[in-house]
């Protein structure tokens, strides 16, 4: 069996002052003297088309991406074989920060759509730090914002029913689509609900059931990937109220 294709190279230099994402992955307090250092040393992959892998769990690690376009998600092999989806990611998001501890990916990324990425070397990104201290600021506030980020999904999957957990992802991707300029209440989920179920520890059964109460409570309307939340107060009220008993959170984990 052929290995996974890993998406090639392109040397092109992205011009980080022009992205449309600045101010997603570089906010405006850096400086622009910093980001025309920076932008000399990102580079551009060739788009990656979907099932591709940017990179593969157990690679050595030698850069972070930043998303341009499309969406990755990121997963692990769990001890039976089995794939354990540990996260989404949109434009403007940054992949491959957990690896910097190991020297090695522990994870795989894999895009879901044709999506294209700039590759930051990380060697190149610690000694232009060096010369310009926003950058390495900048890179600990990134740091700091996937921490909380991979909190907020543990608390997420604690104690949480199987509508509540669906509620909260779906609010998540609300204000992630928001922040990126697009509507927050239509958008289309750029993974299958077979990942989205793997992703909240739910079975495909389950997440079918659950998301058409919440359309039979009116919160949402669905059309395949398509989601127009229709009443967000209820729905954030689902999500972040009460949390169920550890019985009930186990019954849902597992029905």
């Amino acid at each position: 069996m052929s290995l996974p294709r890993v998406a090639a190279l392109n040397e092109t230099r992205d011009n980080c002052r022009d992205c449309r994402l600045r101010e997603l992955c570089l906010p405006d307090s850096l400086s622009n003297a910093d980001v025309i250092k920076l932008e000399k040393i990102v580079q551009r992959r060739k788009p990656i088309s979907r099932g591709d892998y940017l990179f593969q769990a157990g690679h050595p690690f030698t850069a972070i991406y930043a998303v341009r376009t499309g969406s990755i998600k990121t997963s692990s092999l769990l001890a039976n074989g089995d794939e354990h989806i540990t996260g989404f990611h949109l434009p403007g998001e940054v992949i491959g920060l957990e690896a910097i501890t190991s020297d090695r990916h522990p994870n795989a990324a894999i895009a879901m759509e044709t999506s294209s990425v700039c590759e930051i070397p990380f060697h190149s990104l610690e000694a232009l730090g060096e010369k310009a201290p926003g950058l390495q600021q900048q890179l600990v506030r990134i740091m700091s914002r996937e921490l909380v980020t991979e909190q907020g999904t543990a608390q997420l999957l604690t104690r949480r029913s199987a509508e509540q957990r669906l509620a909260a992802i779906l609010l998540n991707f609300s204000e992630r689509f928001a922040n990126r300029g697009l509507s927050a209440s239509r958008f289309r989920l750029p993974m299958s609900r077979l990942d989205l179920g793997n992703y909240l520890g739910l079975v495909p059964e389950t997440m079918s059931r659950t998301f058409r109460r919440l359309e039979e409570q009116k919160l949402l309307n669905i059309a395949g990937k398509e989601i127009n939340i229709v009443d967000k107060p209820a729905l954030t009220e689902l999500a972040y109220g009460a949390a169920p008993d550890v019985g009930s959170a186990s019954r849902s984990r597992h029905a």
